[in-house]
């Protein structure tokens, strides 16, 4: 029987050779199917604003059904329905302020750079430069700021040092 296409849009399969594909891609039920297929992952705000620019189908709203179906091109949406999408549209809206609300760092950084400038000057304030030193490497995580380890994966040369520093081997040895 040979080759056969199927498509996804559609629901129907062909012998699969040139002009049957063609006609078939080029078809309006198939256009229709496609189009019909993307509308369904639009976003509630594209869709709204859609049907508020289109005028009511006054066949749908007679009959409550329409010839055309979804490829109307009048609104078969009640005010009720523009609505409840309406509602819908700026609970969306809500939700992704805030998200990107719980996104923002809680503390400051430039506040956390002021705050371990201040100590750093109180340290070498008491002249002793050892004790400066030592405040470097013995700095540990909970001073950091989480926003700077919020990132997962990196690599080893971005990470902070662990907490008793870096373990220095000094070789002599080269060659």
């Amino acid at each position: 029987m040979g080759k056969r296409y199927y498509c996804d849009y559609c629901d129907r399969s062909f012998q699969d050779n040139m002009h049957n594909r063609k006609k078939h891609l080029n078809g309006v039920q198939h256009h229709r199917a496609k189009k019909a297929w993307y509308d369904n992952f639009r976003d509630t705000a594209a869709i709204l604003h859609d049907e508020q620019t289109k005028k009511p189908c006054r066949k749908f709203l007679q009959k409550g059904i329409c010839d055309f179906g979804p490829n109307c091109r009048y609104s078969h949406m009640s005010e009720e329905d523009l609505c409840n999408l309406q509602r819908q549209v700026e609970d969306e809206r809500h939700h992704r302020e805030d998200s990107e609300d719980s996104k923002k760092p809680q503390r400051n950084i430039d506040e956390w750079l002021s705050r371990r400038e201040k100590k750093l000057a109180a340290l070498i304030s008491k002249g002793d430069p050892k004790i400066r030193e030592d405040s470097e490497d013995e700095q540990t995580e909970s001073e950091i700021p989480q926003q700077l380890l919020a990132f997962p994966d990196l690599p080893p040369s971005l990470l902070p040092p662990p907490p008793g520093g870096w373990k220095v081997r000094v070789t002599t040895e080269w060659g």
